[in-house]
């Protein structure tokens, strides 16, 4: 539980180096009196369970606002944190399984058996890589600069030695085996000097300007919108309000995730003489609006993010891939509706996902911008958001009502830190009832829409650097370190035997 204070919004992370290495120790000693590694299972799960359970409550905020599911908040509350435990029971489970008899070795196994049911755990079923304890650096920007190279993954699988790296002192075979542990504190040395001058070629890189302004909404519209049946008109105006459009300023103004209630995609034109007056060919809009076609006699739904020019015709659109389940799809729906239960986020039945993500590119007469397109928390998968990196910009929206007043939207922010680093292109994020901000590839917030208020940002233009090497390889480079950590527990071990 104590472990959950290192990450976002608290990054205590000295907490790690005391936590992780009392868990290994524990693991380790626990050993020595009783084989029966079935227990091993359980003390790994109560590890995670306390963790999960502190750091993730308020996913059951979202069920609050829906009567039908407010009967599911304790069980919501246990049983996700019980599910993600799991890894945690096979991490401690599988380590004393396969523990080899040095000291090194071991603690070498039990980084590789974490970082890579860790990997797991953010790809199985739909994934959900949320607070991993790579989250815990999220405020020292030079270390994490290496992201740009070995990615989240490989980075978590270092911080996992990192913290655990203490016990070999109380452990230690002989005194050569504090070696390793110096080695992983001197790392972080090594770590803070490669972002120090990472940082400083990147402020001698010229800027490259817009002939136009990105404008970033942050917005603060309340999430009764989709219940008491609010008039959308309401809500376009207030946004129409917070973009200050100005005449003769070519401006691409970004609104938020599903900000409109109860519009569709190609329903937003109806509403055109709210922007006629506001809105003229200078302009251009991309938006979080819902999608609805029709397919084989049935309609499906998609979260979409599309973009209109001043007239509200629709230039491009994107389908969004990766659904929240039970946020924005019901598994095994024909059951759960049957009991009254539905998604949370549409009133009419499942989104449908979109097909493939593509890079939009925007050529009209006075804007030439290329995004990628990430609706809410698409923006957490590590390595598998683009095979392309011939963009300008990556662009965010979200809606982080669902999460209220808790540590949700600052956690869910922080990894669009970790997307501008790996990739090495600006974040741009709206969101409502969250955090709008730009996001420079070095992980800094350059400016800022304040948690809680209304406003925007303007991006007038960027740096651009050389693709990283993490977006050129993705988690291939992470195999790739799982490789390492597995040549060198044998290597450790042989040695020690010899």
């Amino acid at each position: 539980m104590v472990t959950s204070l290192s990450l976002p919004p608290f990054n205590y992370l000295i907490i790690n180096f005391f936590s992780f290495s009392l868990f290994f120790i524990f693991l380790i000693k626990k050993f020595d009196h009783h084989k029966n590694k079935k227990f091993y299972f359980i003390y790994g799960w109560f590890f995670g369970f306390g963790y999960f359970v502190t750091n993730l409550y308020w996913i059951s905020i979202s069920l609050t606002f829906d009567q039908n599911f407010r009967a599911l908040i304790p069980i919501t509350l246990i049983i996700i944190p019980s599910f993600l435990a799991i890894f945690y029971g096979l991490v401690s489970y599988l380590f004393i399984l396969l523990k080899p008899k040095k000291i090194i070795s071991s603690f070498l196994l039990f980084s590789l058996i974490f970082g890579s049911l860790e990997f797991v755990r953010g790809s199985l079923l739909t994934g959900f890589p949320w607070n991993l304890i790579a989250f815990s650096f999220s405020n020292q920007l030079e270390i994490l600069s290496i992201t740009s190279v070995i990615g989240t993954y490989g980075f978590n699988l270092f911080c996992i030695s990192l913290f655990t790296s203490p016990a070999i002192f109380i452990l230690r075979d002989s005194k050569r085996d504090i070696g390793v542990c110096v080695f992983f504190l001197i790392s972080m040395i090594i770590l803070y000097v490669h972002g120090s001058n990472y940082e400083k070629k990147f402020k001698n890189i010229k800027k490259n300007s817009f002939d136009f302004k990105v404008r970033i909404i942050g917005s603060n519209i309340k999430l009764d919108r989709f219940y008491s049946d609010i008039d959308p008109t309401l809500i376009i105006q207030d946004l129409i309000k917070i973009s200050d459009p100005i005449f003769d300023e070519n401006i691409i103004f970004i609104w938020p995730e599903g900000i409109l209630p109860g519009i569709s995609r190609d329903e937003l034109i109806e509403y055109d003489w709210l922007f006629n007056e506001k809105f003229t060919e200078n302009h251009l809009l991309i938006i979080g609006i819902n999608n609805q076609s029709e397919n084989g006699g049935s309609k499906e739904y998609y979260n979409s993010l599309s973009i209109y020019d001043n007239k509200l015709n629709i230039i491009n659109t994107y389908d969004k891939i990766n659904l929240v389940p039970f946020g924005e799809f019901l598994p095994f729906e024909n059951i759960l509706r049957s009991i009254g239960l539905k998604s949370l986020t549409n009133n009419h039945q499942s989104f449908s996902s979109g097909n493939k993500r593509n890079i939009i590119e925007i050529n009209r007469k006075k804007f030439s911008l290329k995004i990628l397109p990430l609706i809410c928390y698409e923006i957490i998968y590590s390595g598998k958001l683009f095979h392309n990196s011939d963009f300008d910009l990556i662009v965010n929206i979200s809606e982080d009502g669902w999460f209220g007043q808790s540590i949700g939207p600052r956690q869910h922010f922080v990894h669009s830190i970790f997307r501008a680093i790996e990739s090495g292109k600006y974040v741009v994020r709206s969101s409502n009832n969250g955090l709008a901000a730009i996001v420079n590839p070095l992980g800094y917030v350059e400016k800022s829409v304040k948690l809680g208020q209304s406003g925007y940002v303007d991006l007038e233009s960027i740096k651009k650097i050389q693709p990283t090497l993490f977006s050129k390889y993705g988690n291939k480079i992470f195999g790739l370190l799982i490789l390492l950590y597995i040549f060198l527990i044998f290597s450790f071990n042989r040695i020690k035997n010899e």
